[in-house]
């Protein structure tokens, strides 16, 4: 482009795409605002109204550390009939307290606290921590 053809462009507004940023930068009105004022456009702070409060599992929300000795709680997440160890779906554990508890259950049953196939009859009339016939949450089988 040639000289007069940019001086004209520029005394009119017009500022081509291929001009450099300085020459964009000296054509637009600057207006100093505030972070107060009613003219500035920067985002404000709020509360999202709709995020919802962070559920926890029940062993991170009473701050319970599971441990393979501890049989009368690990056998709340044991079936009392086949001694399988009820899914996350079903107890309401996240991910790791699960995993933790799985590793736990063998542990004790691998030292002999626990039984492996059945449940022992001393902890059959425990009170529930949650109810395997209504899962927590839905699960596809």
């Amino acid at each position: 482009m040639s000289n007069i053809l940019k001086i004209v462009l520029n005394r009119a507004g017009i500022v081509p795409r291929h001009f450099s940023t300085a020459v964009a930068a000296t054509n637009t009105a600057t207006t100093p605002t505030t972070p107060g004022s009613d003219l500035s456009d920067e985002p404000v702070n709020i509360r999202n109204p709709y995020k919802q409060e962070r559920k926890l599992c029940i062993l991170c929300r009473m701050k319970i550390h599971p441990d393979y000795k501890n049989v009368r709680l690990l056998s709340q997440f044991q079936s009392p009939y086949t001694g399988r160890i009820y899914g996350r779906h079903i107890t309401g554990l996240c991910k790791a307290k699960h995993d933790l508890v799985q590793r736990e259950i063998f542990k004790s049953q691998n030292s002999g606290f626990m039984g492996t196939y059945t449940k022992s009859v001393d902890f059959t009339h425990d009170p529930r921590l949650f109810d395997p016939e209504r899962p927590m949450r839905p699960h596809k089988y």
